[in-house]
């Protein structure tokens, strides 16, 4: 397993951002090697965090700030400004996940950093970047790009994720502009567009349609029952196709063999009657692609 690369080394990463998006990003950063601090707002009493984060998932607000300085700063007062910006004065990217009205309210707007501090870029998180004001958290973007079915909740939180990805994907593009321009620039990173661009194969490509291959279409692709759990099969290409109708019984060379009902039902005979122990050693032994799960 290669070991991660250090090659924010060297840079000093500041973040005003709470929630998930933001110190998971900045987490990232940490990763690279970048120096990260984050600074929020004094703990209410009783607490050790103002950060909502901690009240969703103690374990999860711990593990995005292991390893970050966290300093408590009042960003509405005199001395929480001069804090901050004794701060910026030695940063060389800054993290936000304010609306863009409160951004103008708290002087972290672009045009007002930029004019004090040129060197210094800012990343700034937003739920969109088509209407940076609207009020949304993760379950909304997700609405928004065709990811919420039913009146299920999605089986986790990606559009905060897939942006914590693209925000620290928009540090590395700020310091590589700095380096070849010698100044700052501002990234914008909108919640509802990372998602959108997970959403792709669902919404734009087509891909997950029922008749589609990989949508349910393709017999070798799809999660069966097993005697004791659930299979996920992904014999997607047609040399897995073949090991798993070696196993199951199925002639590949019928023509459609991958869209017929008759290949289903003998993959899920097959399949029902074997343990996820069984069905474990068999993906080993005969290089077939399947996770076994137990029983939902």
């Amino acid at each position: 397993m290669s070991k991660p690369l250090k090659v924010l080394r060297g840079v000093r990463v500041v973040s005003l951002a709470l929630n998930l998006p933001g110190p998971a990003a900045l987490q990232r950063c940490k990763e690279m090697g970048a120096t990260c601090i984050k600074l929020e707002p004094p703990a209410p009493a009783g607490q050790t965090t103002s950060d909502p984060m901690h009240i969703y998932s103690p374990a999860g607000h711990a593990e995005m700030h292991e390893g970050i300085k966290v300093v408590p700063v009042n960003l509405k007062t005199e001395q929480g400004q001069r804090q901050l910006h004794k701060q910026l004065e030695k940063a060389d990217v800054l993290i936000t996940s304010f609306r863009q009205s409160a951004m103008q309210k708290l002087g972290v707007d672009w045009k007002t950093l930029h004019k004090q501090h040129p060197h210094l870029s800012l990343v700034a998180i937003y739920g969109s970047t088509t209407n940076p004001d609207e009020a949304g958290h993760d379950l909304t973007y997700q609405a928004q790009n065709g990811l919420v079915t039913g009146l299920n909740l999605p089986p986790t939180l990606f559009a905060d994720m897939a942006g914590s990805l693209m925000a620290s994907e928009a540090v590395l593009q700020c310091v590589l502009h700095r380096q070849k321009h010698d100044k700052g620039t501002l990234i914008e990173v909108g919640l509802s567009q990372a998602v959108s661009y997970l959403a792709r194969p669902r919404t734009t490509f087509d891909m997950q349609h029922p008749k589609a291959l990989t949508g349910g279409g393709h017999v070798g692709y799809r999660v069966y029952a097993c005697k004791d759990g659930r299979v996920a099969l992904a014999a997607l290409e047609p040399h897995f196709y073949q090991r798993v109708c070696v196993e199951a019984g199925i002639d590949p060379t019928v023509p459609d063999s991958i869209q017929l009902d008759s290949s289903r039902e003998a993959i899920e005979k097959w399949l029902a009657g074997k343990t996820r122990k069984q069905l474990d050693k068999l993906a080993v032994d005969k290089d077939i692609p399947l996770e076994t799960l137990p029983r939902d």
